[in-house]
């Protein structure tokens, strides 16, 4: 008796310098949700590193994987999955990988960016007219690297039609859960996050967390409000500009801040911002004035100014007092 056929096949390719963890978490979805139990048994979704010479891939961390296949026929995977990593490393994708991403498009087999992922696909130049969820700690690089393309980094994965992405790490492992979901059902993609300790699926509109904050909160419409100040702290964009980006009217935007924070949107803003001047100010040597344009301040004096109400201090008295403190070794 032949063993059914899998409903969930997916083709891996690995950049150099590949992060693992986001390769791991994508397979071991997959893996749990293969079989019954934790049998490993690739039954139910079956999955191959993929490679034009099969000669072994060094990830970020230095742990190397070797591929199962090689390239060929990208129609015979329900979906291609890109995983990225070192951004400065993308340039060293093999050029018959891009060849193989733009044969599997033009067959019409989704492709999904893992972490830099979504760099890779669009410079493969199969993400025009697409969304793609970058980390918010690639934000900037995305940016730099490709000119007039506004990534998403206030969700933790979109799915845009045939193009997905997400942001990389414990994300991976949410993104491979709706995929195991839509083709295998809820069941198998919650024991799979069950079995790895992680409590529930989370959707694909869940904020990521971004940096850390002494604004902390699980309401999802403010962090995601609170990550796009994050992202835009040297040119702070408006209230009304922040509610129009995530979908609301102000008002809501505000009482969602009062309800969860007990501040508006404008404070957080603010705290945001001269937290970030006090972490600029303790790690580099960049003058107020440098400080005060990266951090949205109109000028030193502003700085100075909403400083000293914060902390009654003056930036550099606090940067003095901050490195004379004694450290312990």
């Amino acid at each position: 008796m032949h063993p059914p056929a899998p409903r969930l096949r997916i083709g891996f390719i690995l950049a150099p310098r590949f992060t693992l963890c986001a390769f791991a978490n994508f397979v071991d979805v997959l893996r749990l949700a293969a079989d019954e139990g934790d049998r490993s048994r690739p039954i139910l979704c079956r999955w191959a590193v993929l490679s034009p010479d099969l000669a072994p891939v060094q990830s970020s961390c230095g742990i190397r994987i070797t591929p199962d296949e090689r390239l060929g026929d990208p129609s015979r995977f329900d979906y291609i999955v890109v995983v990225g990593g070192l951004v400065d490393e993308i340039e060293r994708l093999h050029p018959d990988h891009a060849a193989f991403l733009r044969r599997a498009a033009q067959a019409g087999v989704p492709l999904v960016g893992v972490c830099t992922g979504a760099f890779i696909l669009h410079r493969a130049g199969l993400m025009s007219g697409y969304k793609a969820c970058v980390s918010w700690f690639h934000h900037e690089d995305f940016l730099t690297e490709f000119d007039g393309l506004l990534p998403v980094s206030d969700r933790i994965f979109v799915v845009d039609r045939d193009r997905l992405s997400c942001s990389g790490g414990a994300s991976s492992a949410h993104l491979a859960a709706f995929l195991v979901d839509r083709h295998i059902g809820p069941a198998a993609a919650r024991k799979s996050l069950a079995i790895m300790i992680i409590d529930e699926a989370l959707g694909a509109d869940r904020p990521q967390p971004g940096l850390p904050l002494d604004l902390s909160t699980q309401e999802p419409l403010v962090k995601r409000a609170l990550l796009l100040m994050q992202q835009s702290m040297d040119s702070p964009p408006t209230v009304a500009d922040i509610a129009q980006r995530l979908g609301v009217g102000r008002r809501k935007l505000e009482r969602h801040f009062t309800e969860a924070l007990r501040v508006t949107p404008r404070e957080a803003d603010r705290r945001i911002r001269l937290a970030q001047a006090r972490h600029l100010l303790s790690r580099t040597d960049r003058s107020v004035a440098r400080i005060a344009a990266e951090t949205g301040f109109c000028d030193a004096s502003h700085l100075i100014r909403a400083f000293r109400e914060a902390w009654d201090t003056t930036p550099e008295a606090w940067r003095r007092a901050h490195r004379a403190e004694p450290t312990t070794p």
